[in-house]
């Protein structure tokens, strides 16, 4: 394993997919890092073949023109706390553990909103005859 920025990446990954493996890398912005590394063999060498100074290009790279790891993290994280901050709609929903970007609720919402949580009193009515 090789690493780059904090970030452990396998060496049997071809290079586009390892770098994905960094916060805030995605797959268009590594496509970018390899075509400026000059990496243009047709199937992509894994992480393995690269040799040093490739290796010590990409951090370069990655380190002068790009955003990732803790510093992104911790700016995400500043911005969610100032929405919070200013009371904003979205700061709300932070707040609140909801869905921000305007998703129903109703029904759906799970990974958000965490298990259900029973409420008594719901369901069927028994003891109601005609």
């Amino acid at each position: 394993m090789v690493r780059l920025l904090g970030v452990d990446i396998p060496d049997n990954k071809r290079v586009d997919v390892g770098l994905t493996r960094i916060f805030g890398i995605g797959p268009s912005v590594a496509k970018k890092i390899i075509f400026q590394v000059g990496i243009l063999d047709d199937p992509l060498p894994k992480i393995s073949e690269l040799t040093e100074e490739q290796f010590n290009l990409i951090r370069e790279i990655v380190d002068k023109e790009y955003r990732v790891e803790g510093d992104l993290r911790r700016e995400v994280g500043m911005d969610i706390r100032r929405l919070i901050e200013i009371g904003s709609y979205r700061g709300l929903r932070h707040r609140r553990g909801l869905p921000v970007r305007g998703q129903r609720t109703k029904t759906n919402a799970r990974t958000r909103k965490g298990p259900r949580k029973t409420v008594a009193g719901r369901g069927k009515r028994t003891g109601m005859k005609k």
